[in-house]
Parts: structure tokens; sequence; C-alpha cells
């Protein structure tokens, strides 16, 4: 969603296009496919990776978190927002290992 500036994805879990968990078992995997949702989500809205300067990943499994935040850093790399990774007993899909949100800030306030 956007208001004004701010664009803010919550809740992004791992979709396929087809609806249906994507890599189940792989949190890389997952982290890729939930990244690239939010990208989309971001520049359907007007924005880009770029604008983004807070992530949140959320892991059923904390011992994922560093292959999960070396994709973080094909995305963000040069970005380099805030992240907080945190461990959460389980989503509302048992097979998703990993949701992920961002907030992001565009340059003009457009109305996407």
């Amino acid at each position: 969603m956007r208001s004004g500036r701010v664009i803010a994805v919550t809740g992004t879990a791992p979709l396929a296009p087809d609806g249906k968990t994507f890599a189940i078992g792989d949190a890389a995997a997952q982290a890729r496919r939930c990244l690239e949702i939010i990208q989309s989500a971001i520049e359907r809205l007007g924005g880009k990776l770029s604008d983004v300067l807070r992530t949140r990943i959320l892991l059923t499994r904390i011992q994922d978190w560093e292959q999960v935040a070396a994709v973080h850093g094909e995305f963000f790399g040069s970005i380099r927002p805030a992240n907080t990774i945190m461990q959460v007993v389980r989503f509302i899909d048992p097979d998703w290992l990993i949701e992920i949100e961002a907030d992001a800030i565009v340059e003009d306030e457009g109305t996407a």
C-alpha cells in the first residue's frame, strides 16, 4: 500500500504465481521469492528498491538466518536498509519458512 511518499509491503509470503508455496523446505529460495514479490509491489506503486529504508525478516527456523541474509544482500547490498531478523513460531501455512516486510519512502508524492 502507498500513502503519499510511504510504501509499506507487509507479510510477504513465499508464494508462486499459482498461489502455492514456493520451494518448500528451502529458506533461501523462499527469501528470494518474497523479495521478488516485494520488488514488484514497490515498483507497481512507483518506487524502487533503493527507496527501501527498512526490512523485517521473520523466520520459523532461526538457523536459516545466514543464507537468508545472503539473499537479502543480493537485493539490498548497496542499499543497506535497516533490517531486523526474528524467529516466529509459525505462519498460516506451515510450509512457509519466511515472511518479509519492507518500508520505503519515494522521492515524489505521486498517487500510484
